[in-house]
């Protein structure tokens, strides 16, 4: 276990200095939500009330989901940097030295959460400046914890949809023509009871509707379903998904 997280340590390590020295990312996954809650937000801020949910304008109902917008984002770039390795050779590299393959994939989900939890804290910070607001400030706290098993659930998907690529060419394509449905039947955007009655059925098997109305719940104070019920839907998508992604990444072949 203890060798387990030295190589996640390291691997980790290794991301973090990378990604610091690569800004072009950070503006790059934080300019669509920004951009989303600056025109679409504001935009309706004053036109759009829930009353179910206390009324709350439009902009803090939007925050939460663009926060989840960028989790997804961050979770395909972490599946797309693991193709890079390979193509690259560093991934064969590790492969040659006694590391585990369950050590890899921790410190990639590890690096994965921690970029993802910082880019979403950009975004929940621009929509203070915008004018969302929040029901209190401890809920940013316990908002860390949806952000973290949305993050975490959505590596382990794209993990496993890497096992089955051998090269980066299109790959972001598909993951993003997976991922986003998932975004779009949350309740991301709108609320869920308020989809077409077709489709509405559909966002109550999809974890990350759970996962929003858990950021909801820790930001505004609101929520559609009970928090337990956020938690624990949350968590256990996590570990399927996160254990499915070491099973296929284990069984693949990624020399």
């Amino acid at each position: 276990m203890r060798f387990y997280l030295y190589e996640a340590y390291s691997l980790w390590r290794r991301d973090m200095l990378s990604f610091s020295r690569q800004k072009d990312r950070l503006i790059g996954y934080s300019f669509a939500p920004l951009f989303l809650l600056a025109f679409i937000g504001l935009g309706f801020k004053n036109q759009i009330y829930f009353p179910e949910m206390k009324n709350i304008d439009y902009l803090s109902f939007l925050t939460p989901g663009m926060v989840a917008m960028t989790l997804l984002t961050a979770s395909n770039s972490t599946s797309f940097l693991m193709l890079w390795d390979r193509e690259m050779g560093f991934l064969k590299e590790i492969m040659v030295t006694p590391s585990s393959r369950i050590g890899i994939i921790l410190g990639r989900t590890a690096s994965g959460v921690t970029v993802a939890i910082f880019q979403s804290f950009i975004i929940l910070f621009g929509g203070i400046v915008m004018g969302s607001r929040f029901h209190r400030p401890e809920g940013m706290l316990i908002s860390l914890i949806f952000m973290a098993l949305i993050a975490s659930a959505f590596i382990g998907l794209g993990l496993s949809l890497a096992s089955f690529k051998k090269e980066t060419y299109g790959f972001s394509l598909v993951l993003n023509f997976i991922l986003y449905p998932f975004l779009f039947l949350s309740g991301a955007l709108y609320p869920v009871d308020r989809l077409p009655s077709l489709v509405a059925p559909l966002s109550y098997y999809n974890p990350l509707t759970y996962g929003i109305d858990g950021l909801r719940y820790s930001l505004l104070g609101v929520s559609s379903f009970s928090p337990a019920l956020d938690l624990g839907v949350m968590a256990a998508s996590c570990l399927a998904m996160l254990g499915l992604g070491t099973y296929l990444f284990e069984k693949g072949e990624w020399d």
